[in-house]
């Protein structure tokens, strides 16, 4: 099955060359193939590929034909001392390359060049709503959106399968920590802190590491893209905000297997903190697909009111698994707007139909999705 994704390759391309980052398993070489056939691709995930131009770099131009103006190299954190050829080509013959990776981490910490601007970021995603056909929100807040998993008649062993190739070749082949039990034991806890206000002591004890090495680790997982941070939001000077930042992990379905879960069923604390996380992930896959800017934060104060996430100043969102918003759920949405700091406020949950109560729009998830994919609410 082919899905249509809305990165737009072909657009991208005609801008500038670019560095496409998204995690491993979400679809980006498949993508790649369907929407630039014949394309010269050098994938370095290929051994005698990898070989060749790791001992003679400058081999890479005298392989791509003088006619070509379109290059991909996937994999590129595989070998980050290719950009300098990469540059020198984008000067020399005016070429657009197309820079895969499903780790920033080697490329930024390795002090090479990174092409001086002269490739822009876009990022690759895992499924969301808007790709997939008959979109069934269960099966997605059991199985998340990576192709393979949403496909599969096996969709537990597929994300089983998932987070061992992770753990051997993204953590131990890239020699990113000495001691991979410790890492181990340290995404046991961050599964069951997903969605929840980052407190490194108790993540240090509870994984027994040192908080530093809880730091260092929590990067690792931001550099090899499998998670975000959702950052306060304190702007508001009426009620004293709380400073520390939420940990989302980049796909539902991971975070899932990560944690243990089992099947979510409706109706389960599981399942409500599931539909928060994917609503996380759909909007963040909104905002870098059509490449906005706008920051998300989350909001809660220390009496206890709380807002689950702020696009920019543009909307306030609460998310609620129910099937009726109630006045209660409405109180951080309430306090938030006395602050004049934000110009629309929303709920999003399992209502039936959409509604107004005393100026915040109550969505029923699908009404939302779909006005937020047409552009309608940031």
């Amino acid at each position: 099955m082919v899905f249509n994704r809305l990165v737009e390759l072909n657009s991208l391309l005609k801008l500038n060359s670019f560095f496409l980052f998204g995690p491993r398993g979400t679809g980006k070489t498949f993508w790649i193939r369907h929407s630039l056939p014949g394309v010269k691709l050098f994938d370095l995930l290929d051994a005698d590929v990898f070989g060749r131009l790791l001992r003679r770099p400058r081999q890479l131009g005298e392989e791509i034909p003088m006619r070509e103006r379109i290059v991909v190299i996937d994999e590129i954190q595989k070998l980050p001392s290719l950009l300098d050829e990469v540059h020198r080509l984008i000067e020399a013959r005016e070429i657009k390359f197309l820079l895969t990776g499903s780790s920033a981490r080697k490329l930024r910490h390795s002090g090479v060049n990174l092409l001086a601007g002269r490739a822009w970021e876009a990022g690759f995603y895992p499924l969301c709503s808007r790709e997939i056909p008959n979109f069934d929100l269960p099966r997605y807040l059991n199985r998340g959106g990576l192709p393979r998993a949403w496909l599969s008649p096996s969709p537990a062993e597929e994300l089983k399968n998932y987070t061992r190739l992770y753990l051997s070749e993204e953590i131990k082949a890239e020699a990113l920590t000495r001691r991979i039990d410790n890492f181990v034991r340290f995404l046991d806890v961050m599964a069951l802190q997903n969605g929840k206000e980052m407190h490194y002591a108790n993540v240090s004890s509870d994984a027994g590491v040192p908080t530093r090495t809880v730091e260092n680790y929590l990067q690792i997982l931001k550099d090899t893209l499998i998670g975000f941070d959702i950052l306060p939001f304190l702007s508001a000077r009426r009620r004293k905000a709380i400073t520390r930042s939420k940990f989302y992990f980049f796909d539902v379905g991971v975070a899932n297997e990560l944690a243990r879960r089992g099947e979510v069923l409706p109706g389960s604390a599981a399942f409500g903190e599931c539909f928060e996380h994917w609503l996380m992930t759909e909007i963040r896959a909104f905002l870098g697909i059509n490449r906005r800017g706008e920051p998300m934060q989350y909001w809660r104060t220390k009496t206890g009111l709380e807002v689950d996430l702020i696009v920019g100043d543009k909307l306030a969102l609460e998310f609620k698994a129910v099937p009726q918003i109630l006045d209660r759920h409405l109180k951080g949405l309430k306090a938030l707007r006395e602050e004049g700091l934000v110009r629309d406020f929303a709920v999003v949950s399992l209502d039936p139909v959409p509604r107004e109560v005393d100026g915040i729009k109550i969505y029923p998830w699908p009404e939302f999705t779909k006005a937020l994919w047409k552009g309608k609410l940031i």
